[in-house]
């Protein structure tokens, strides 16, 4: 049954993610402004939690000042990770953003050893070389390359791992469906500040009346109605997958899915890669799949 339950899943978090990724990248290419965008997707997430709390689907969970005070700093890093990883897929191809965020582990693993005093290791450590061997790669020749697009994807590995960290400490004894759904309030306070002022007189002066002009109002507010919504279904099944199953099969299922994306990036968009960028890009994978596997295993082993 949880196999069954697992592979379902799997296969919906893989079409959800891909889709997402497509159309937000779309939607880019006609309306480059990411601190909207990212907006967008948490507050389309937002309503619907709201509403299904309104039907008890499921029962909204009760929420005291102590919980409020551990979800906070979770929210806050999941907002900041959020808005960088959209600046990167703005600027820069989906597949090379992807390609950056696969060193994610490399930041979780320095962040466990030197700021939660942890002892990583060295199999795990010596996994991360070909994943920062691949990522240098496939960055100096990547034919999308610029400095916004890179600066911001490693912000958003920071961000992510910092993320992780506390996340582990925010331990509230809700479900995994109430918890997302309040960093997802949450983390929309902490993102439309920077968005209205950012992006704000920009956008009332032509962002939007540009947008309209190029593919008109009813598919611009069904692309963004759409890339929110996949984008919390997909962060939802995630989570949720994570609270039912293995960490080695959760970490079978994550680096599919970075294939998955970049893969399909490239055909849909029909992005040029060189030859060295894609040697790059599998070397990269290649790591996390490794270390995703040991680091699996390792948390396996501590639990039996």
């Amino acid at each position: 049954m949880m196999t069954y339950y697992y592979k379902n899943n799997c296969l919906c978090r893989y079409f959800l993610n891909v889709i997402f990724n497509i159309l937000n990248k779309k939607v880019y290419n006609y309306f480059p402004y990411p601190y909207f965008v990212s907006v967008v997707h948490l507050l389309v997430g937002v309503v619907y939690c709201l509403i299904s709390w309104s039907i008890g689907l499921p029962k909204r969970a009760p929420i005291n000042m102590d919980q409020l005070g551990l979800l906070t700093p979770v929210a806050a890093c999941h907002a900041l990770g959020h808005v960088m990883s959209n600046v990167s897929f703005a600027a820069v191809a989906v597949s090379f953003t992807h390609t950056i965020k696969a060193l994610e582990p490399f930041f979780n693993a320095a962040a466990s050893q030197f700021v939660l005093g942890h002892q990583i290791p060295l199999a795990l450590w010596l996994s991360l070389a070909p994943v920062v061997i691949g990522v240098s790669m496939a960055s100096l020749t990547e034919l999308s390359f610029n400095w916004l697009g890179f600066t911001s994807a490693m912000i958003s590995n920071i961000s992510f791992t910092y993320r992780s960290i506390y996340s582990k400490k925010a331990m509230t004894g809700m479900d995994s469906t109430n918890v997302y759904a309040y960093i997802s309030i949450i983390a929309l306070l902490f993102c439309l500040p920077p968005a209205i002022l950012i992006e704000g007189p920009k956008l009332m002066q032509y962002g939007f009346k540009d947008a309209i002009a190029k593919v008109g109002i009813i598919k611009f507010v069904s692309d963004l109605f759409w890339i929110g919504m996949f984008y919390h279904l997909y962060n939802q099944i995630a989570t949720n997958t994570l609270e039912r199953v293995a960490p080695l099969t959760h970490a079978v299922g994550n680096v599919l899915k970075r294939v998955f994306v970049i893969g399909f990036s490239i055909v849909v968009f029909g992005n040029t890669i060189s030859t060295q960028t894609g040697i790059g890009t599998a070397i990269a994978i290649a790591g996390v799949a490794i270390y995703s596997f040991i680091k699996a295993r390792i948390e396996q082993d501590k639990r039996v």
